[in-house]
């Protein structure tokens, strides 16, 4: 592999319904950093069917160029035909990092993708920076926490391209968005021929929700085992409504029926960035006391 052919740093950026998730201009947002120390350019790969219109958006939020793997193959996610368009994007244009989000989607098609372009995938980053690695400079340090939380690892790709990463949303900042800016929008197709891989889908069903995003929270009020039932949560939601903030919830709540998973902070939760956090009740993991 001549890793001098591999130039600038790519994300993924994810839609549904043909609306951007947020996790996209997180992504776009940390790539613009790396891409600054490597006086590279961002570049995002926008799959799907009728999708060309979402490259302004994009644009805005700091993408240099927009690559658009756009075919009826692609109107929903499914893994066979999205692995492939991702990594013929990959073969096709050599980006030195690639970035995915670690939603649903994102971790069902990292690892397919990095092991079809035979390179490695470092998942549920906390950190991404240009460093050195052995006395190799501008290379992508991945920073995440390691069995189960309890170690912090940096691992470095040195050996193959691109390299590639998962980020948890919520974990990294989007710019500003520029009102307005465009990006040079590169139509890519590399042809898709349905096989006994593709999936079917036969219906769709979306769960209805009414709980608030904790994602989106500035001020957190959560609650662990020690709150000591469902009833005392009543405490924390006279708490969190006082302060304008929103209840989130430790793993041990939503194991024992008190909160649903949605409002769960942690390593099989959410990961979340508000600017006050309360932990009351909960022992103390990594989890709750990081940030």
């Amino acid at each position: 592999m001549n890793l001098e052919e591999y130039k600038g740093v790519f994300v993924f950026a994810q839609q549904v319904d043909n609306e951007l998730t947020p996790i996209a201009f997180e992504l776009i947002g940390k790539g613009k950093d790396l891409a600054k120390d490597l006086n590279t350019d961002v570049t995002a790969v926008l799959i799907g069917s009728d999708v060309k219109s979402l490259a302004d958006e994009l644009a805005e939020y700091g993408a240099d160029k927009v690559i658009v793997v756009d075919d009826s193959e692609l109107k929903d996610y499914r893994t066979e035909p999205y692995a492939h368009a991702l990594a013929s994007v990959i073969k096709e244009y050599k980006p030195e990092i690639m970035l995915v989000g670690a939603t649903a989607i994102g971790r069902d098609l990292g690892p397919r993708v990095s092991a079809r372009v035979k390179t490695g995938l470092t998942a549920d980053c906390t950190v991404l920076e240009i460093g050195e690695f052995k006395g190799v400079a501008n290379q992508l340090l991945m920073t995440r926490p390691a069995f189960g939380g309890n170690t912090i690892a940096t691992i470095a790709c040195p050996n193959h391209r691109p390299q590639m990463a998962t980020v948890r949303p919520g974990v990294m900042q989007k710019k500003e968005p520029v009102a307005g800016a465009k990006a040079e929008v590169i139509e890519y197709n590399p042809g898709f021929t349905p096989n006994d891989k593709y999936v079917e889908i036969l219906d769709i069903v979306k769960s209805v929700t009414e709980t608030v995003d904790i994602q989106a929270a500035k001020i957190l009020v959560s609650g662990g085992r020690g709150v000591g039932s469902a009833e005392n949560f009543a405490l924390l939601d006279d708490l969190a409504e006082a302060l304008g903030g929103t209840v989130s919830c430790s793993r041990a709540v939503v194991d024992a029926g008190w909160k649903p998973q949605d409002l769960q902070v942690g390593q099989t939760g959410k990961t979340v960035r508000p600017q006050i956090y309360f932990a009351i009740g909960i022992s103390g993991a990594i989890q709750h006391v990081a940030g």
